[in-house]
């Protein structure tokens, strides 16, 4: 008599849904290993889905046992409490991927994610600054002050060469190819890119080596280009303060942050005339559609250049 085969029960998750557990050991490797993720992204994804555990448990549910309704009560639960929506599609994008990891591993056979809809978002176009604005903020730094050079030529490179700014604050000298003049940058996903440096932005590093020299640099730390005045590594949270203490002094009005540089860098280059997938390139984007948007913010400029001189449009007093 043949035994009839039992039907396959799903796994048990590996660690309890407890607020701050962000889906477990096993998640985190998913994020790693087959994702690629840095350890800012996945430390942003676990936050995430923390809040997707703790409002099932509070439901007297676990994750596996949650339905598309569970989850649209948790989506409609962030507007509620004043969560913007492109928040809500970052939060909403971390709990699709625990979910897909979930199905991957044999926890749930279905991805009750799929039919979950996000927020829809309007066109929001970066800030950035124009040259004469870059110019305006290297030009304020006190350079009798000790970080006065690093701190211009950390703008300095930030828009020449258009770097994130976790990849400012992990730049280290066998990165860079002064010879040759360009840098070799680990981007997202661990992708390597290569980076033209401009010969300002290695004057502007040569200035500010003097100071540098003097530092005790803490054992581990020689390599980074860019240090604190305790000689470790920079956070990306120093540059910004920096930033907006600067644009303040500069008499800059617009809100900006280290990547605001990142947006300069790329607008220069499109209203320079460079060609998009050249700027994709330099820029590490997976995909041509996050690059396009600058292509929005130069028909924004190039509108406002011919209202104002257009003699069509110029209003005769």
């Amino acid at each position: 008599m043949e035994k009839t085969a039992k039907p396959k029960q799903p796994k048990k998750l590996s660690a309890p849904p407890q607020g701050g557990a962000g889906g477990g050991a096993g998640y985190v490797r998913y994020l790693k290993l087959q994702r690629s993720m840095s350890a800012n992204t996945i430390d942003a994804y676990r936050r995430d889905v923390d809040k997707l555990l703790v409002f099932l448990r509070n439901q007297g549910k676990q994750p596996t046992d949650a339905e598309l309704a569970d989850l649209q009560a948790f989506a409609a639960g962030l507007h509620d409490i004043g969560i913007g929506p492109r928040s809500q599609c970052r939060i909403l994008s971390g709990v699709r991927s625990f979910y897909r990891y979930l199905v991957l591993d044999g926890y749930i056979d279905q991805d009750p994610t799929e039919l979950l809809e996000s927020p829809v978002l309007g066109e929001h176009l970066p800030e950035f600054l124009t040259p004469a604005e870059v110019d305006l903020l290297e030009d304020s730094f006190d350079l009798s002050q000790p970080e006065g050079h690093r701190n211009r030529a950390i703008v300095e490179v930030l828009f020449s060469c258009g770097l994130r700014v976790s990849e400012l604050v992990t730049l280290k000298w066998s990165q860079l190819y002064d010879k040759e003049r360009y840098l070799r940058i680990l981007g997202k996903g661990q992708k390597e890119r290569l980076v033209p440096i401009s010969e300002r932005a290695l004057h502007e590093i040569e200035n500010y080596l003097p100071w540098r020299n003097t530092l005790k640099i803490k054992p581990g730390e020689e390599d980074y280009i860019f240090l604190n005045r305790r000689g470790a590594h920079l956070t990306r949270t120093m540059i910004l303060i920096m930033l907006k203490r600067q644009a303040a002094e500069a008499g800059i009005k617009k809100t900006i942050s280290p990547h605001t540089l990142r947006h300069s860098f790329a607008t220069a280059l499109l209203e320079g005339g460079a060609d998009l997938r050249v700027i994709q390139a330099l820029l590490g984007h997976a995909s041509i559609g996050t690059t396009e948007i600058y292509t929005h913010i130069s028909m924004q400029t190039l509108r406002r250049e011919v209202l104002e001189h257009h003699p069509r449009n110029i209003r005769h007093t």
